[in-house]
């Protein structure tokens, strides 16, 4: 009974989060990233308000799905779970497609992770572990991105 009771705490909380939460973003452009043998279909974050809310409230990623951030030029960037339920890894990632650091996210977690370059200009969000499970490391390249141009 405790357990139930329990669970269904739970389950109203995350409601609740998800509901004070902005709604997920499922209607941007969508880009074919290729990383070594694997590819990723990836909707692109490319101006504040795409960036800003990413995916936040989304409950679900599937396995080849990411979403891209385009910044309009190299920069320090930060990245945080504000409103997002799901783990995701991040890739951070320099204006010639390779992948300078990868990081883990912890759902709802508001503690910044800041990129250790100031040279950021993609970021990449995958269901947490894909780069590990593809062999995809710092150093990797990335095809298919966006020019940064179309980054507002």
């Amino acid at each position: 009974m405790r357990k139930s009771i329990l669970t269904l705490l739970s389950l109203f909380l995350t409601a609740f989060l998800l509901q004070a939460g902005p709604k997920p973003q499922f209607d941007l452009p969508k880009a074919t990233l290729t990383l070594g043998t694997n590819s990723l279909s990836a909707q692109i974050a490319a101006d504040d308000p795409s960036r800003e809310r990413g995916l936040m409230s989304r409950t679900n990623l599937a396995e080849n799905e990411a979403m891209v951030f385009v910044f309009p030029r190299p920069q320090p960037v930060a990245f945080w779970m504000k409103n997002t339920p799901i783990p995701l890894s991040i890739a951070y990632v320099g204006p010639s497609g390779r992948i300078f650091e990868i990081h883990d996210l912890k759902p709802f977690d508001e503690t910044p992770v800041p990129s250790a370059s100031g040279a950021v200009t993609y970021a990449i969000e995958t269901p947490q572990g894909w780069f590990a499970k593809h062999g995809v490391m710092a150093g990797s390249a990335v095809g298919g991105l966006p020019s940064p141009t179309t980054a507002k």
